[in-house]
């Protein structure tokens, strides 16, 4: 019995693959959405693509669109905006609801809550000057990791290794969001680890270990490379991929993620202790991607992944029916 049984693809209605929107990951989501689409359509689910950018969101009520898969990353897709449209026209999403998607959208938001409930993450400052990341390089050391608050794909992130590159980092990373984020730099093994399901019923999946050329797993090493190595298994020391996992899990909960997500993590090399960098509420699904990765490791076809992802669609509070005066 395979984690798609029981899941009747008629039973979906008509679905729209939320796939393109205005954020800098555009190009990703037309990717990723595409191979959700072929998959459904493949499994006899009534799918159509549907970009935000290109069509008015109030054409999926007024076309009868009776559930929807978000492949929409970044802003204006991962962030809790089309999950509270969604909301109110009662159109099931996958996914995170509201609340918990604009939380984990927002790097600084996160990691307030995670070190709130006593989970590890880097240390970090806000800034909002170059000023204040060089302060914030002496405060947390060398190198340091310099990145837009509200932004994915590793875009306009930077790794500082000296105070003379805080001005250009600093610049690079305002320009995809006001708010600023230093990081300190946790150097050792980084890793992903997916969740699929929600509350109780959550589950991690095998978590896969990331060795990019030098190091740097970059937007062009994350979609368009094959330089990259993914390891599942991932070959951590005995106990270590248990840990991970148990933190992740503990990180969706915190967050109220729900549906399905994935966690990046970096654990240090003379500690070996896991560190919480991020967590993805609507993560990309092309060829490249890691959470259908982890999942075909445990046997999950990308077709079943889609599948069980879009039949865990649901609202975070389902309209009233309407009844008459």
């Amino acid at each position: 019995m395979n984690a798609t049984d029981g899941i009747n693809p008629k039973a979906m209605g008509k679905v729209a693959v939320l796939m393109g929107g205005f954020s800098g990951e555009r190009e990703i989501s037309l990717m990723s959405g595409q191979g959700v689409l072929q998959a459904l359509l493949d499994q006899g689910v009534d799918a159509q693509a549907f970009d935000p950018a290109r069509r008015d969101l109030g054409e999926l009520k007024r076309e009868g669109f009776e559930r929807v898969f978000i492949n929409l990353h970044g802003r204006f897709g991962e962030d809790g905006t089309v999950q509270g449209a969604l909301e109110l026209m009662g159109i099931p999403y996958t996914g995170s609801g509201v609340l918990a998607s604009s939380v984990a959208m927002d790097k600084i938001m996160t990691k307030r809550i995670w070190l709130a409930e006593g989970l590890s993450t880097p240390a970090w400052r806000q800034v909002d000057s170059v000023e204040q990341t060089v302060a914030a390089l002496a405060e947390l050391g060398a190198p340091m990791i310099v990145k837009p608050a509200r932004e994915g794909s590793s875009l306009g992130l930077t790794k500082v290794t000296d105070a003379a590159q805080c001005a250009q980092a600093y610049a690079l990373a305002a320009r995809h969001d006001p708010e600023v984020l230093c990081e300190q730099f946790i150097a050792g093994d980084e890793v992903t680890c997916p969740v699929l399901g929600t509350g109780a019923q959550a589950s991690a999946l095998p978590v896969i270990r990331i060795v990019a050329p030098d190091g740097n797993y970059d937007y062009e090493h994350k979609y368009f490379t094959d330089d990259t190595q993914y390891l599942v298994p991932c070959g951590l020391p005995e106990g270590e991929e248990a840990a991970v996992q148990a933190l992740v899990l503990k990180a969706f909960r915190t967050l109220g993620c729900r549906g399905w997500a994935r966690a990046d993590v970096m654990i240090d090399a003379r500690a070996r202790r896991p560190y919480l960098l991020e967590i993805n509420t609507s993560p990309g699904m092309t060829s490249h991607s890691l959470v259908p990765m982890s999942a075909r490791s445990t046997g999950l076809s990308y077709e079943q992944l889609c599948l069980r992802v879009l039949a865990s669609a649901s609202l975070d509070n389902p309209l009233p029916v309407p009844h008459g005066d």
